[in-house]
């Protein structure tokens, strides 16, 4: 299917106006096919004119306008044309469609656990039509009413509420008007467990085989999803728009969750099967707020055009660890965006595919799913912090309840935006979202401190950027071990400008001097000497627990931009992280320092030693009597996944056997795939023992272990099947394909590992046609990332030469070899 085009969009939606959908889904016709009839009502500006409609079936079995047969034959790349159009049109279309094995359209799973099958519809950009015919933009909103034939034993919910006809077909009542990116219909056997908040009927859902883990975790989830929904009907005047709320909790999914009104998905993983960490319980509250912010950004008032997809994300993203941090107990969560999320945004920002994130001149649907990325999420939001910060809560609340009064169930772009804020508000709004929303790259911000003896003489806070930015300058001292907060000091610094600090000339030497402490803009920071000094001898000791995350931060940018090299990282991070009490900090630092700084930065003679100190650091973890379940948790993941030699191995093999197995912490389903997979790697366990592991955890993410082992497993003969799975189109769903993919690098001779380097640019072009879940997967899990050598650069930097590959392989692969291009210059 070619990409819509903005031109096309434009036009189209200039002539027609969509009355309603009516979809017929008839699920009962086999695994591998499903009929869908619709019925579009719709009326056209320009009778005589022609448009035309999108649809991807297996087959179109019927086309009808105003009564009319149009030729099935005229199916032309997904599209039908549809000529002589009336001032009032009933298309009827009837096609068989495939179902998706890669979460883009209709998705069906069969349960490995007991053989249920469950489907639902993942309806993204340019999906909707591989499910029912639409005109497939978001600027043509229209309510939509679902019939559906369903197995007896299924429950089958949607946008709307959904009751059983009586001659047993399902119907979906219409909400909206809604964009067809955001229609979604859910399938199954399904647990439910329902309640009610103020007047909204609540439902969560999950497939029957995690019934037991949906009931267990349904209070904390209703906790918070009632906590965000009063937080926000006390900042919007307008309440909830969409009836009731559903969250169902779906496998194989290819986003954290996706925003349908009235009946939010959410990856199922969310739902625990081994023990969580504090930090993951946080992450999930964040989502499930993130998601609910979506009902009124995105789904009440909807982005034009794609160009605008900041409006939705970015939006939800400040809102979702908000909501989390002031309403939930999750109060920590901005720790958790300064350590973890903010990374993403950073590194996309730093590489050559960098971009407003106010995208302009984004001419196709293709252009625009390159662009979820970490600029339209965790840019984006620390943006709009910085604006709230600028602009004060009440003006920013009274500009977006203006906008969401005037562009109610419609459409809207950034000149709307703005002009709602700029009504609230004296100040620049318009000059602010020129230098924040339409420039690229990050800013950096430094202090320059001159000292005489232990008394500061003068302190400017220097900005070597184009933004304007109002922050907080953080001033530590030393208090017997402790570094603790003495004062934060706000300050305004202009684009390329030099803010004095007067309140600091003549005040004692601090121990610290923190740039953007408190996290409240977008910008990197730069240390003057003594407050370095401080931090590598002192960061555990640093009581502010946000201030330790942006300085972990800090640390993460230099050594990615290999101001610091390797070695001193995971100095610091032996140093300093067996003391840290922040679980979100612990998990980012162990994660970063293993999979980049280890397996991408480290040659292959140094990272034994490495690997050692970091599971020496995970232990002195682990071995804290203060520590808590979550913290021992994250600590005993880092301990098995960084296990390397033959008595850490051996270790392993007895933990997975049941013996002298580590006290306090459950050695469940997670850690033990995890420990397999340690032990496939290194040739210490044959497939006979990851069959019996899978036997004994006959679950999908129990396949996925299996998957991952396999792949990891040395012999030349399980590197070829992995190989030919990956490279197999329609061979494995997309967790499958992503779980080798993970596995596949992590051993092999030196020789067949460089013939696989050179096999993997040759056939990875051709992956691009088989849809972007794909081309994601391989794209980034099977990307050489841990082989930075100057030939594999050369490889990369050939294929992207090439003119033929997607948009959305393209962008991967470029982000890919930046990366791979930053471990190089470590390396050298």
């Amino acid at each position: 299917m070619p990409a819509l085009q903005r031109s096309e969009a434009a036009y189209r939606a200039q002539l027609l106006d969509v009355r309603s959908y009516s979809v017929d889904l008839d699920l009962t016709r086999g695994e591998n096919l499903f009929r869908s009839t619709t019925v579009i009502r719709f009326g056209c500006a320009e009778p005589g004119a022609g448009s035309f409609v999108d649809l991807a079936p297996a087959a179109l079995l019927r086309a009808e306008l105003n009564g009319r047969t149009l030729d099935p034959a005229a199916l032309d790349g997904g599209r039908l044309a549809l000529p002589g159009l009336a001032a009032e049109n009933e298309l009827l279309i009837e096609a068989d469609m495939h179902y998706s094995r890669t979460c883009e359209g209709l998705h069906r799973f069969t349960d490995p656990a007991d053989g249920a099958g469950y489907v639902f519809a993942s309806c993204g950009p340019d999906l909707a039509p591989r499910m029912f015919a639409c005109f497939d933009q978001p600027d043509l909103k229209a309510p939509f009413t679902f019939t559906v034939t369903a197995p007896e034993d299924w429950t089958v919910i949607g946008n709307g509420t959904a009751v059983r006809l009586p001659d047993g077909r399902w119907e979906v009542a219409p909400v909206g008007p809604i964009s067809t990116y955001l229609v979604t219909v859910v399938g199954g056997p399904l647990h439910a467990v329902r309640t009610e908040h103020d007047g909204i009927p609540l439902g969560l859902y999950a497939r029957r085989s995690l019934a037991a883990e949906l009931e267990r975790e349904a209070e904390e989830l209703f906790e918070v999803t009632r906590a965000s929904f009063d937080r926000l009907h006390g900042l919007f005047d307008e309440r909830y728009p969409f009836g009731k709320y559903d969250q169902a909790f779906v496998p194989e999914f290819n986003w954290g969750a996706m925003e349908n009104p009235g009946c939010v998905v959410f990856r199922d993983e969310m739902l625990f099967r081994s023990a969580p960490t504090e930090a993951q319980r946080e992450m999930r509250a964040m989502v499930v707020c993130h998601e609910m912010a979506h009902m009124w950004f995105g789904d009440l008032v909807t982005m034009a055009w794609w160009d605008d997809l900041w409006l939705n994300e970015s939006f939800a993203e400040m809102l979702g660890y908000r909501t989390a941090a002031d309403s939930t107990r999750f109060t920590g969560a901005w720790t958790s965006f300064a350590v973890k999320r903010k990374g993403w945004g950073y590194d996309a920002d730093l590489r050559g595919s960098t971009h407003p994130v106010a995208a302009t001149a984004m001419g196709s649907v293709a252009e625009a799913l390159v662009n979820f990325d970490g600029i339209s999420y965790a840019k984006g939001a620390s943006a709009l912090r910085q604006l709230v910060h600028w602009l004060g809560d009440e003006a920013f609340f009274a500009g977006l309840n203006a906008y969401f009064a005037k562009h109610r169930r419609g459409n809207a772009d950034l000149a709307d935006f703005l002009a709602a804020l700029g009504a609230a508000t004296d100040r620049d709004v318009a000059g602010w979202a020129e230098a924040w929303l339409r420039t690229s790259g990050v800013d950096t911000l430094r202090l320059e401190v001159e000292a005489e003896g232990d008394t500061l003489a003068s302190v400017v806070l220097v900005n070597d950027g184009t933004r304007p930015h109002r922050i907080r300058v953080g001033v530590y001292d030393r208090a017997g071990e402790a570094v603790v907060l003495r004062e934060r000091i706000d300050a305004d610094v202009a684009p390329g400008g030099r803010t004095v600090l007067p309140e600091l000339a003549g005040a004692p030497r601090p121990a610290l001097l923190l740039p953007n402490d408190g996290d409240l803009t977008w910008a990197l920071i730069r240390l003057d000497e003594h407050s370095a000094a401080t931090v590598g001898a002192s960061l555990s000791l640093i009581e502010d627990e946000q201030a330790r995350a942006v300085l972990w931060e800090h640390a993460r940018d230099l050594v990615r931009s290999a101001e610091l090299p390797a070695a001193g990282y995971l100095r610091l991070v032996a140093d300093h992280l067996p003391a840290e009490t922040a679980v979100t900090i612990v998990e980012a630092v162990l994660r970063f320092a293993a999979d980049h700084v280890v397996a991408r930065y480290l040659g292959p003679a140094e990272r034994a030693a490495a690997l050692a100190l970091l599971g020496d650091t995970a232990r002195a973890l682990l071995a804290r009597p203060d520590a808590g379940e979550s913290l021992r948790i994250a600590a005993l993941r880092a301990v098995v996944a960084t296990a390397a030699g033959e008595e850490r191995l051996a270790e392993l093999a007895d933990w997975l056997d049941g013996r002298d197995l580590p006290g306090g912490v459950p050695f469940d389903a997670d850690l033990r795939w995890s420990a397999l997979l340690q032990l496939a790697a290194a040739g210490a366990v044959d497939e006979e023992r990851i069959a019996a592991e899978l036997a004994a955890d006959p679950s999908n993410t129990g396949e996925q272990g299996a998957a991952r082992a396999r792949a990891a497993l040395p012999d030349p003969a399980a590197k070829e099947r992995a190989w030919r799975a990956l490279f197999t189109p329609d061979g494995l769903s997309n967790h499958l394909l992503a779980a080798t993919a993970e596995g596949f690098w992590r051993s092999g001779r030196p020789d067949l590992q460089q013939a696989y380097v050179r096999r993997y640019f040759e056939q990875i072009p051709a992956v691009g046609e088989r849809g972007g879940a794909v081309a994601k997967a391989l794209g980034l899990s099977l990307f050489p990332a841990g082989l930075a050598l100057p030939g594999t650069v050369r490889a990369a930097e050939a294929c992207l030469a090439r003119t033929d590959l997607t948009p959305t392989l393209r962008r991967v692969l470029s982000d890919e070899l930046d990366d791979l291009r930053r471990a190089l210059a470590h390396r050298a």
